[in-house]
């Protein structure tokens, strides 16, 4: 008994000498805004907060209680505006901004074949690859994208401009069959991307990832060397698949009944691979890529731009398929704007289906967000406001117009708003963007040299 009372007076003494102490200190807090959290129960707190210490979230909620256990000297006031987790784009050609608008209306072979392909053979260097992703990096900023996977040469250097802005990517180093930029042959490409592992494999925003580029630019030898790259450093592998009717005709060629069958023939799939696109797919496809743990990236803009046909993401998602969202290079969508595929997710899939009822905003919602954490294998760092998540957050306007009046904000977030509504942009603690100023880029100079880009661009691929 007395040791029981002994132990009751040491706890009350300990929570006297905590009370005493006031508030923690902490080094950020968002308060008094809409909280959506997208987390598991779906939580959204109206006059909510959000605690930062350091890079991660530490509480999320009512600004009454946060304001009891916590205090900060930066405090963002966010009443009338959204706070929810950075958005997650999982298919990305970062420096492709480069090319926005230079070839369209093309079926995807004849884009690829006749236009980007020539075009990189004469424009892809250090430098280009450097000056793009300083504005893709900006623009998704600019739109509250936090997270975005990538695929393209020099992916070191991407990796450097990612890190310089702040953003957190999941970056692969191109594997490919033919010569080019930064690979003579798929060899020297593996090469670099073992190099690329090593420099970047504990870095807290880069994961570093070896991407063959597709079945049809990569024969089985080298589909089987990158996956081996990727197993021996537990890195991700990041793959166009099944994107085309003409992919799946290739498969078919090398004696498979599909793509999906065709790599998992090769002992390619498994956790940690992430397939972009995935249009062309049977129930058969999906129940292999549920069971070998594939994460999936649907890219509804740039699948409908090119007529590559339409993801059966309705199917994907009763089978529990990790499935998020890309915009794809800008060079094919033609932005990085993740509020629009959100839109148009939801909205391709109520049309082919005939079910107004199909990929409802909460749903396009979490696939921006947990879903594409999901498919990238990051879902326990980021994706949705949670205790102990590393702190990528957005603050998104709510009081233009067309947002004018607010019922539901999970309905605006997804039917309404624009990339341009993001007010402030956060990755890992670090402020990015505050009321639509971005800190860590200088945007005149981004866009000027964006520009001077565009120029060489043009005199290139006209000779």
């Amino acid at each position: 008994m007395k040791r029981t009372v002994a132990i009751v007076a040491m706890v009350t003494a300990a929570f006297a000498a905590v009370s005493a102490q006031g508030p923690r200190q902490v080094s950020l807090l968002i308060t008094n805004g809409i909280v959506v959290t997208v987390d598991g129960t779906g939580r959204v707190i109206n006059g909510g907060s959000v605690a930062i210490d350091g890079a991660n979230i530490v509480a999320v909620d009512t600004t009454d209680a946060i304001r009891r256990q916590f205090r900060s000297r930066d405090t963002i006031d966010a009443a009338g505006q959204v706070v929810m987790p950075g958005l997650v784009n999982t298919h990305t050609h970062a420096p492709m901004v480069l090319y926005r608008g230079l070839a369209d209306d093309l079926a995807l072979m004849d884009w690829l074949n006749n236009y980007i392909f020539p075009a990189e053979a004469k424009t892809v260097s250090p430098e280009f690859v450097r000056a793009g992703t300083r504005l893709a990096a900006l623009e998704m900023i600019e739109s509250g994208t936090t997270t975005f996977a990538d695929m393209y040469y020099f992916e070191e250097e991407i990796a450097k401009e990612t890190k310089a802005a702040g953003l957190r990517g999941v970056l692969g180093e191109t594997v490919i069959q033919f010569p080019v930029a930064d690979a003579k042959t798929p060899a020297d490409a593996l090469a670099r991307a073992e190099t690329f592992i090593k420099t970047f494999r504990n870095d807290p925003l880069i994961t570093p990832a070896v991407a063959p580029h597709a079945i049809y630019t990569n024969d089985e030898q080298t589909l089987k060397a990158a996956r081996d790259l990727s197993r021996k450093y537990s890195v991700p592998t990041v793959i166009h698949m099944a994107e085309t009717r003409a992919e799946a005709d290739t498969a078919r060629e090398r004696g498979s009944p599909s793509v999906v069958a065709y790599l998992d023939s090769l002992g390619f799939l498994g956790p940690g691979v992430v397939a972009a696109h995935a249009i062309w797919v049977s129930d058969a496809d999906i129940a292999i890529l549920k069971a070998r743990g594939v994460g999936v990236s649907h890219n509804p803009e740039s699948n409908m731009k090119l007529a590559s046909g339409v993801a059966p993401v309705l199917r994907y998602l009763a089978a529990d398929v990790p499935i998020g969202l890309g915009t794809d290079g800008a060079a094919s969508n033609n932005d990085l704007d993740m509020f629009e595929a959100m839109r148009v997710a939801s909205f391709l899939q109520k049309v082919t289906s005939n079910s107004p009822t199909a990929v409802s905003a909460k749903t396009a919602l979490q696939m921006a967000t947990m879903g594409g954490a999901r498919a990238l294998g990051i879902e326990r760092q980021i994706g949705s406001l949670e205790e102990g998540k590393r702190a990528d957050v957005i603050i998104v306007g709510m009081s233009a117009a067309r947002q004018t009046p607010m019922y539901d904000p999970i309905s605006h977030l997804v039917y309404v708003t624009r990339g341009d509504d993001v007010q402030t942009t956060i990755v890992n603690g670090k402020v990015l963007m505050r009321n639509r100023r971005v800190v860590t880029l200088d945007r005149a100079a981004v866009l000027k040299d964006a520009r001077m880009w565009a120029e060489k661009v043009r005199a290139a691929v006209a000779r």
